[in-house]
């Protein structure tokens, strides 16, 4: 008697390992962007399309990092206090409009260029609270270090120093560092054009006018594509919705013919299994070429990834949590390497298990859970008790998802394991 399987990846074939999708994809993909010139204030977000080197020096002078006293070390007494004249006043944007003098003090304040040449000038500042000022002198104690409170003419960056590096996608930071430079507007990369479909005759979308009682029967709203959306908004994609293919072969090979001529990327949820309503498989091999499409994972066996003519193609689960978690594995780095980026990896972090799980050998699967602390300080992953790959409140809920590799088969409560955050992979 046949004993009927309650695994869902049980059939259909060998399934390729998510190490080899992944280098399938990056060996495949290249950048189908041009690039352009925007201003400094539009940059963030964007991926860079030159480095960017240093043509100057910062700070450009030696400059106080405190208000207070810039003088001469030498002319410390390094065991009792010395008293020295203040002649001088120097503050941000005013330097001082004579040469320094030795056995002088001048006063000074956070930012202001220290005089000299660095070698010639001042070479220590004290801080104003380690020192009293009296008639006209100051009293400085014994104990400060040479150089202290110093900032160094290029102690950041020096002429010729790369600092930003193509394919980085340009963070806060990135921009004041560009800002300090002088930089007025940064070569970055257009934005990536993605057509977005969702497939399925239950499909209806959100505020759709329905009749009265609500969604008609078998009938769903699409939380696929409007998650997507957002997924796309924020890697800076330029997005087109396409609406809802319907399950017919003949319509699906025309939209996704239509589409593929104008967008850089074509990302499909839904349709890409077996079953005989499932026609985006199909229609993309008679338009082009499919890569992979079953993968060894768990949520989201069902992944696709190929072309529609020249143009790259990338078919997602249906079930909306397999959706999410496949984007931010494969389809994330997809699109960022399109877009120009040479960082698309996302960093795990390692974390303590705070539950048990046997898995199947294997299989590289993703457990939806959120941090606590544990009792010594310690981040541990609380696995969401729900995990199917239609509980989308799941992702609601969890910090990220742990990784367990291919070669796991079994977690134990306090075990160490990868760790992937959602504050990694959105933004």
């Amino acid at each position: 008697m046949a004993q009927i399987s309650d695994d869902c990846f049980a059939f259909g074939g060998e399934l390729m390992p998510s190490d080899e999708a992944l280098a399938v994809l990056d060996e495949r993909l290249s950048p189908v962007v041009v690039a352009e010139t925007v201003p400094l204030r539009q940059a963030c977000g964007r991926i860079l399309a030159e480095e960017v080197a240093a043509e100057c020096f910062v700070p450009p002078h030696d400059n106080a990092a405190v208000d207070g006293y810039a003088v001469y070390f030498d002319d410390l007494n390094p065991q009792a206090e010395t008293l020295l004249p203040v002649t001088a006043r120097i503050a941000a944007g005013h330097p001082l409009d004579r040469p320094p003098r030795r056995g002088e003090a001048l006063r000074i304040f956070t930012g202001a260029p220290v005089p000299g040449d660095g070698n010639t000038g001042p070479d220590t500042v004290l801080m104003q609270e380690d020192c009293r000022e009296e008639d006209g002198k100051v009293a400085i104690p014994p104990g400060i270090s040479r150089g202290a409170n110093l900032r160094a003419k290029g102690e950041d960056m020096k002429p010729g120093d790369v600092v930003l590096k193509q394919g980085r996608r340009l963070r806060p930071q990135d921009i004041g560092l560009a800002a300090s430079l002088g930089c007025a507007a940064l070569p970055v990369y257009e934005p990536l054009s993605v057509a977005v479909f969702s497939s399925g005759d239950e499909i209806c979308d959100p505020g759709e006018k329905l009749p009265p009682g609500g969604i008609p029967e078998g009938a769903i709203y699409d939380a696929n594509r409007y998650g997507l959306f957002a997924l796309l908004q924020g890697l800076g994609c330029a997005v087109t919705d396409l609406g809802i293919l319907r399950d017919d072969e003949a319509a699906v090979t025309e939209a996704l013919a239509k589409a593929a001529p104008d967008h850089g990327l074509i990302l499909t949820s839904g349709g890409v299994s077996t079953g005989e309503e499932d026609h985006i498989r199909g229609a993309v091999e008679s338009l082009g070429s499919l890569h992979f499409w079953r993968l060894s994972i768990k949520p989201g066996r069902p992944l696709a990834m190929g072309q529609v003519g020249t143009t790259p193609f990338i078919g997602l689960p249906g079930n909306p949590v397999a959706v999410m978690v496949t984007f931010l594995l494969f389809a994330r780095p997809a699109i960022l390497k399109l877009s120009g980026a040479t960082d698309f990896r996302p960093r795990l972090f390692r974390v303590r298990a705070g539950f048990s799980q046997n898995k199947k050998a294997g299989r590289r699967e993703w457990v939806r859970a959120r941090l606590v602390q544990g009792p010594q300080g310690e981040p541990v992953a609380e696995k969401f008790p729900h995990q199917g790959s239609g509980i989308l409140s799941s992702m609601v809920e969890a910090d990220g998802l742990v990784e367990l590799a291919d070669d796991v088969s079994h977690v134990a409560e306090g075990d160490m394991v990868d760790f992937l955050s959602f504050r990694e992979v959105l933004s």
